[in-house]
């Protein structure tokens, strides 16, 4: 059993236009919504065998906030630049790669591509919102089958609900 949370960076600002897309922090809401979610994740035992994100600072913040509730070590995150400006089928590469002894990966990114891969492994996901995580657990042994198998079981955590 492979499990993958696919998790869209909270919220950020756009206060700062001198700030570069990759630079841009967290705003408000996002500092609020990525505590609970990682809350809510760890009220369910979710233990993430690893932690990839994107290296843009809301991405990499999102992660780490949420790792912090997952008792996640910060220094374990593995910052990943194929993460930032990836086509879905990037992302598809970057899953099929993983090593087989990791059963449960959560990734940091961006929309439109992690909606647009979230989709493409169960068409009931449609659109991912900021903070959002999409669970998918495939009946499988090795990453290298994701996206040619149907996911088991697809749950998606949006921070608005409770």
């Amino acid at each position: 059993m492979k499990t993958l949370f696919l998790v869209r960076h909270a919220k950020s600002s756009w206060d700062d236009p001198s700030l570069s897309d990759k630079e841009r922090p967290l705003n408000d809401r996002g500092l609020r919504d990525a505590p609970k979610m990682g809350a809510r994740l760890a009220k369910r035992h979710v233990k993430p065998d690893l932690v990839l994100s994107s290296p843009a600072v809301r991405a990499l913040a999102t992660a780490e906030i949420i790792a912090r509730k997952l008792d996640y070590r910060i220094k374990d995150i593995v910052v990943d630049e194929r993460l930032y400006e990836a086509s879905p089928d990037d992302l598809l590469e970057v899953i099929r790669k993983l090593g087989d002894e990791e059963d449960c990966v959560m990734i940091f990114g961006h929309n439109p591509e992690l909606s647009e891969l979230a989709h493409g492994l169960s068409d009931t996901i449609t659109d991912m919102k900021t903070c959002v995580v999409a669970e998918f657990a495939f009946d499988i042994k090795s990453w290298s089958r994701v996206g040619r198998h149907e996911p088991s079981k697809v749950t998606l955590h949006e921070p608005k609900r409770s």
